[in-house]
Formats: C-alpha cells, structure tokens, sequence
C-alpha cells in the first residue's frame, strides 16, 4: 500500500505566500521559496503552489519564483494558477515544476486535460476541483470560488479520472481555512468512485483532522495551509502521530 502524503499548499500573490479562510481575507505567511526549504527540511513529502492570482503579469513573475523554487528544494512540488494551455504547462515544466494543477480552464475546456495527459503523461496533470454543498449537492466553481458553475462535484471528477487526470485535488470551500476537520463524507464518495489518488484540502486544525481524512475520507494525501505556515502543527510531529494512529506515513 503506498505511504500516504502530507502537502503544505502555499498560495502566492505578489511573490508572497498567503492565507485567507473560505477564499477570502488573505494575510501574509512569508516568502514562499524559505517556507519551502523549510517544509522540505521538516519532511513534507510535497509541496503545493498556487498562484491565486495568476494575471498576464503575474505568470512571468511566477515562472521566475518557480524556477527559484526548483533550484532550491529537492521534494515535488506541483504548481497552479492560469494554466490555459499546453504551453503554460511546458513553461512551467522547464521552470522546474513536477506537476501542474489545472482548475477553472479544465472545466471550461475539459480536452485540456487529455492533452496534457497526451503531451506530458497522467502524472504530471493535477485536476484541481473547488466545492461547495448546495441544495443541489455538491457544486463546482471557479476563478478561485468566485463563480458557481452547473458542474457536479462527483461527476466532473469521474470525467476528469477518465480524461487522463492523475490526481483530483479537492477543497471544501465551506471547510476551506475554518479548521474544523475535511470533508469527510465526500471525500470518501470520491475515493470510492475514483481509480486515481485524492488529495483532500480544506479544513485542517488539528492532528486528528488529519487522521480522519485518511481513515474516514479514504484520502491518499492531506493538503493544508495555515497550520504549517503559522506553526500550529509541525509535521515532524504530525507524522509521529499518524504513524502512531496506524496510518502508512514516510517518516
């Protein structure tokens, strides 16, 4: 059974990383190149970058800090944010970046996921899904969960598992920063209904979030935020803990 996977998610604006609760009221976490380094050293086993606000001018500035980032960590490390295109995805790949994660623009163009398949392997194409509960169930949205979208959550991944996905990437926006455990329920649903890795996102606070999202979420790996980049839970520890728990984890 392979090891399950702790990922510190740092999102970047102006060159900074930083942190909001449901999508919103962002504060600085620090430079995100030292913030790397320093997960990297504490034994995160990747690392996840997105560049939240990825305008024309922010993707020169983003392909620069990538390739800082590749010169000087030696763990995976996936990057988002603006990824339209194939050429986004080569820019970012001969940046130094491991994988990409693709959002708004695979569901608005959902072919962009079997080209990146085609051109770079499963491997290297993270779907990234943004979700919220509605009276309609679970639904898709994008430009960073501005907009809702007709997308059921469930659905969209199971297209994108079968366009050539090689992992889903999936927030609870309403768990999104509020610290009260993943979506657990869901996260189950989709592990069952998927033949590739789920990362769960939204809502850790506490070591037990963790062990539950891969105990009762069935998740393959745990992506968090502000309590890796504000200290609350370092992940020497929570590695520890896990292990203790019975969960498979890379010490």
């Amino acid at each position: 059974m392979l090891a399950k996977r702790i990922i510190p998610c740092l999102d970047i604006k102006d060159g900074q990383t930083v942190k909001g609760t449901n999508f919103v009221n962002l504060r600085q976490a620090g430079d995100p190149v030292e913030l790397g380094k320093a997960y990297s050293a504490q034994g995160a086993d990747e690392l996840v970058y997105l560049d939240i606000t990825a305008s024309h001018e922010g993707r020169k500035t983003f392909t620069e800090l990538v390739k800082r980032i590749a010169s000087e960590i030696d763990i995976p490390f996936t990057v988002g944010g603006g990824i339209n295109e194939l050429a986004d995805v080569d820019r970012l790949l001969n940046a130094g970046a491991d994988k990409v994660s693709v959002n708004s623009a695979a569901i608005r163009s959902p072919q962009l996921i079997d080209e990146i398949a085609k051109h770079f392997g499963s491997q290297v194409c993270v779907v990234a899904i943004d979700a919220r509960q509605t009276p309609q169930g679970w639904k898709c949205y994008l430009n960073g969960g501005r907009v809702e979208t007709e997308r059921q959550l469930f659905e969209w991944a199971h297209e994108a598992n079968d366009r050539g996905a090689g992992e889903i990437l999936f927030t609870s926006m309403d768990h999104d920063g509020v610290k009260t455990g993943y979506a657990n329920e869901a996260l189950a649903k989709l592990s069952d209904l998927l033949t590739i890795p789920v990362i769960a996102s939204g809502g850790a606070g506490k070591m037990e979030h963790f062990r539950d999202a891969f105990s009762k979420g069935k998740a393959d790996a745990t992506l968090a935020a502000s309590v890796f980049h504000f200290g609350e839970i370092p992940i020497p520890e929570l590695k520890k803990y896990l292990c203790r728990e019975g969960i498979n984890i890379r010490i």
